[in-house]
């Protein structure tokens, strides 16, 4: 496998960590004008490490998924194997969530520590191709190291959303009396979490274009994953309802989106799927 950096991903990525760090620095400046700046920065450390070490732990549990052995589940090992081998990686965790959501996601601090998931429904409903695309597409990620920036990332932005949530509580619980300086904070972490929310979205519809490619040359088969990708696709209107509620939330880790409304859409954290199959093919005729 001839591997090329995507140095177009590592500027985006460089850029929203650069413009996140200054913007949280901004933000903790004006909290601590209302708090105890110790007190705000021993918090939000002490949550940054635990998402930092933990962050692999958090997701798999968090979407309910069990890491399961080679003697459980052999074929989907070796394809995995197979696969780190080639891309000349540790090969991760595998972990296997029981959902009849099509789906796969990875997850972890650095390439030694990663896990890939894939959905039971996913398993279900692609051939082996098709799987080995998906699961390109994951190990490109963590190739790419893109996963830690997303997780700290979007930490971050959970951070600046529960002040606007519950920062009211601060000012005595009352919504109308509460003191002018909880408002001033709430009003501030607004726009970080904004900003933060769209810088977010734009690095992560990137990123997916980078694996899409990543995978791509990983397989050499680009047309599995664009195959992979629409039968996805295809498959998630055949998703009860309640399944796609239960997994909405994990939208930037996986492969394809739990498709929203019409702001959901303009706000995705992926490509379309149409944009994605369109680049593979095309690199497909390259190739």
């Amino acid at each position: 496998m001839k591997w090329k950096a995507d140095w177009g991903l590592r500027a985006r990525m460089a850029l929203t960590m650069f413009l996140l760090f200054a913007l949280y620095i901004v933000f903790i400046g004006v909290l601590s004008q209302y708090a105890s700046l110790l007190g705000i920065v021993l918090i939000m450390g002490t949550f940054s490490l635990a998402q930092f070490f933990f962050s692999d732990r958090l997701t798999l549990w968090s979407m309910g998924a069990k890491e399961v052995s080679e003697d459980e589940y052999p074929e989907l090992h070796r394809k995995l194997g197979r696969l780190s081998q080639q891309a000349d990686l540790p090969k991760p965790k595998v972990a296997v969530v029981d959902s009849r959501v099509p789906n796969a996601f990875a997850t972890g601090r650095s390439q030694k520590n990663a896990a890939v998931a894939v959905t039971t429904g996913l398993m279900r409903t692609l051939d082996d191709e098709e799987l080995e695309g998906v699961l390109a597409h994951e190990l490109a990620h963590v190739k790419n190291r893109d996963m830690m920036v997303m997780t700290v990332a979007s930490f971050l932005s959970t951070i600046a959303f529960l002040v606007v949530r519950w920062g009211w509580w601060f000012g005595g619980g009352n919504r109308e009396r509460g003191q002018p300086q909880v408002w001033v904070a709430i009003a501030a972490s607004l726009v970080v979490w904004i900003v933060s929310f769209l810088l977010i979205r734009a690095l992560s519809r990137y990123r997916e274009f980078a694996a899409d490619r990543g995978g791509a040359t990983i397989t050499g088969k680009p047309s599995a994953l664009a195959s992979a990708l629409m039968t996805i696709d295809s498959g998630m209107s055949k998703v009860p309802k309640e399944d796609i509620r239960e997994q909405s939330e994990m939208n930037a880790f996986f492969i394809i989106p739990i498709k929203g409304d019409f702001i959901g859409k303009v706000f995705s954290t992926h490509p379309s799927t149409e944009a994605r199959v369109e680049r593979l093919r095309e690199l497909e005729r390259q190739m």
